[in-house]
């Protein structure tokens, strides 16, 4: 039997603890056949510190392309996308291939809340992006800037947020607790049902590409034929799994550990609650 056909649209981290790396790590520990669009190659240049390369519309038209002619997707997310433009282009490629289930991960703020996309660019997100996904994960920064700098401090202002997330036009919007204190709880809506899933919070900062890693889970449970709902709750299973056997090399932010749950199992039950608003 073959296996379920996934892309993702993002940059590349040289690191390879985010990103395209992070997705197709993901891609492969879940069994399903990963694809990737590069759009932009994210690493420091140890002269002109320049830490963004961005790829032409060209070479990312063509990668595309080039996954959906010689193998098909059965579903995709997008992570960093950087420009209004890219942005824009890549909204109407989407509309133009047909594929349903679209995960977004509106890449915006990322580790020590560092800027991933560029100020002109989340009008454009809203408008053209938002409203194909069948997913969304923003995080607790990324899901403010969505609403205009809202704070957002508790689970309940988490929910509040999921519900006018939902106004924008995706099926599903998860806003991820990540930096709530207290427990990891992560709230998902799709305009009638309120969804919680919380797991302990681990005590490490080696959490880079774990965003990443969540909504590259999504998005293979997806295409395997989950719901939404069971999605989610598996993802936060290997995501957590991950986080909780992170490490580092250096002095530096580490990256989860992607084949965690594969060589150690999982410890720790999430707990999901349901309800109807």
């Amino acid at each position: 039997m073959k296996p379920a056909r996934v892309l993702t649209i993002a940059g590349a981290a040289s690191g390879g603890s985010a990103g395209i790396q992070a997705d197709l790590k993901t891609f492969q520990e879940l069994d399903v056949y990963g694809m990737s669009v590069i759009t932009a190659i994210v690493g420091r240049h140890p002269k002109t510190h320049k830490n963004v390369h961005p790829q032409t519309w060209e070479a990312i038209e063509a990668q595309f392309a080039t996954a959906m002619n010689q193998v098909g997707v059965d579903s995709m997310k997008t992570g960093m996308l950087f420009s209004k433009d890219v942005i824009e282009k890549t909204a109407v490629m989407l509309k133009q291939s047909g594929i349903q289930d679209i995960v977004v991960d509106p890449v915006m703020v990322g580790k020590l809340d560092s800027k991933l996309l560029a100020d002109d660019a989340i009008d454009a997100l809203i408008d053209t992006l938002l409203p194909l996904a069948k997913v969304i994960t923003p995080n607790m920064p990324e899901a403010s800037l969505l609403l205009g700098g809202r704070k957002l401090e508790t689970v309940d202002d988490l929910k509040t947020a999921a519900v006018d997330l939902h106004r924008l036009g995706p099926d599903y919007v998860l806003v991820k607790g990540g930096r709530l204190s207290g427990p990891a709880v992560d709230v998902l809506y799709d305009g009638e049902q309120m969804t919680t899933f919380e797991a302990p919070r681990i005590d490490t900062m080696n959490t880079s590409g774990a965003g990443c890693s969540y909504s590259a889970a999504i998005t293979a449970y997806i295409a395997k034929g989950k719901s939404v709902v069971s999605a989610v709750g598996l993802a936060k299973e290997y995501i957590t799994a991950a986080i909780d056997h992170s490490f580092t090399y250096t002095d530096k932010v580490g990256p989860t550990y992607h084949a965690a749950r594969r060589r150690f199992g999982t410890k720790h039950d999430i707990k999901v609650a349901t309800v109807t608003r």
